[in-house]
């Protein structure tokens, strides 16, 4: 596809490269908004409600005698395959992201690749519509493609935010993108919800009215990925330097080794994975603390889901201004002493009263998207110029490619007392070192460390 290009800035004292027009940037900005709102309906729709589940469902269908399904030969349960599918692809993701953010950086076409990256995800999304009978294999291997190429393409949407936004207005910009995302995902989920619990009415059954949602997930991601296609330009970058990417594990190296020298940018990516791990533990394992600790039923928890998409977009935009009159650093800090209080709360939850499950939820929906969209905007800043998607495949690693600890924890603490409440409060570990690290960051003196002009508040 054609690019626009601009020449490459020098020095690192503007990151924000091409036309200073501040119309054009609000454009590319409104462009790369719309990533957000194509994609996020697969974490959604996909990956939070539908896929686990009928997944499973049918990996018990074509399981032996004894519940197990052998993939390549190798037995494993039927009720694991998802998870197992889940942890193959953020392998893949790893393995991936570091070569395809130094390829960015190196050629600067993080456009192209973007596209290849979203439109492989779509395609594998919209392929689930063809899992029925016993074909677990196939969607094993559509779930291990579609999560791995989503993960690889927030590595470039990311890689983009330090160009098109200023340093003073990065916050805003980041929270309106997670509130784009939220918006779609709610949105979506409604209209799947509709289609399912009426499949009846529309002449569908339950398998077909999922397989048809799954699919409508991978449509919707392909089709609003041309809006930020239309809109983000390529920068041109300086000459010199290797031409290719070469070896991936020798990039993945070379990148550790330049991180090492701005150890306040590690020092905040640490904080980040481990309060950050906390969070994706909590929205992963709230359904099964709801069902299996609360016995609440599935319509409760797929309503718990859609109040925390339509707050999370409320909770983006608040915390974003909050930010710009508190800093982001003092923001995200805040709301890490909520989500403590939110799990301190979940631990004394009432069995069989969803409004208190509601409740929460709200209070979850209120922090998840703004101390996400801060924490991004915040480690934009901490990244050396001409670096961007190379340090943001290291971002994206520790949001999605090192989130395994917090689930171990959880589980270790349920099999060791046999208690959900317990295994919930575990997780207030993750916010308080998080927190401790983070406070020990400053972040003024990182971002002059990394070469980027510091801003009034952060």
């Amino acid at each position: 596809m054609s690019a626009e290009t601009a020449e490459a800035t020098g020095p690192a004292k503007d990151p924000v490269d091409g036309p200073s027009d501040a119309v054009s940037r609000r454009r590319e900005q409104r462009g790369w908004y719309f990533y957000d709102f194509a994609c996020s309906v697969y974490s959604t729709s996909v990956l939070t409600v539908f896929l686990g589940p009928y997944l499973t469902s049918i990996a018990k269908a074509a399981a032996d005698a004894d519940g197990f399904v052998h993939p390549l030969g190798i037995p494993v349960r039927a009720g694991s395959l998802f998870a197992y599918s889940v942890s193959v692809s953020v392998v893949v993701a790893v393995i991936t992201m570091p070569i395809v953010g130094a390829a960015a950086d190196r050629t600067g076409r993080k456009k192209p690749l973007l596209a290849l990256a979203a439109y492989v995800g779509a395609a594998a999304t919209t392929g689930m519509f063809f899992l029925d009978g016993h074909r677990y294999l196939l969607g094993a291997f559509l779930l291990i493609v579609a999560n791995a190429s989503v993960s690889v393409s927030m590595v470039l949407y990311n890689a983009y935010l330090p160009q098109i936004a200023e340093p003073d207005e990065r916050d805003a910009v980041s929270s309106r993108g997670w509130a784009f995302g939220y918006t779609s995902g709610a949105f979506v989920l409604v209209l799947n919800l509709v289609l399912y619990t009426g499949h009846d009415s529309f002449g569908l059954s339950k398998p077909d009215a999922v397989r048809i949602c799954l699919a409508s997930a991978g449509v919707w991601w392909g089709a609003f990925t041309l809006v930020p296609l239309r809109r983000l330009r390529d920068r041109r970058v300086a000459p010199g330097g290797e031409g290719a990417v070469g070896s991936g594990w020798r990039q993945l190296m070379a990148t550790l080794r330049d991180m090492r020298r701005h150890p306040l940018t590690l020092s905040f990516l640490l904080a980040y994975l481990v309060y950050n791990d906390g969070v994706q533990t909590v929205i992963s394992q709230a359904s099964v603390y709801g069902s299996e600790e609360l016995g609440l039923d599935q319509t409760t928890l797929i309503t718990a889901v859609l109040l925390v998409q339509v707050l999370a977009v409320a909770g983006a935009l608040g915390m974003g201004r909050l930010a710009r009159r508190h800093g982001a650093k003092r923001t995200i800090l805040g709301s890490l002493v909520v989500w403590t209080l939110i799990l301190v709360a979940g631990y004394f939850l009432p069995a069989g009263k969803p409004v208190f499950f509601y409740v929460l939820a709200s209070a979850i929906g209120m922090v998840l998207g703004g101390s996400q969209a801060l924490s991004r905007s915040l480690f934009s800043h901490l990244v050396p110029h001409g670096k961007e998607a190379e340090y943001f495949s290291a971002y994206e690693m520790s949001d999605r490619g090192l989130s395994w600890l917090g689930p171990l924890v959880f589980g270790i603490a349920y099999q060791l007392t046999g208690s959900y409440r317990d295994a919930i409060i575990s997780l207030v570990i993750f916010f308080v070192i998080g927190s401790v690290l983070l406070a020990r960051v400053p972040v003024r003196r990182a971002v002059a460390a990394a070469g980027n002009p510091v801003p009034e508040r952060i």
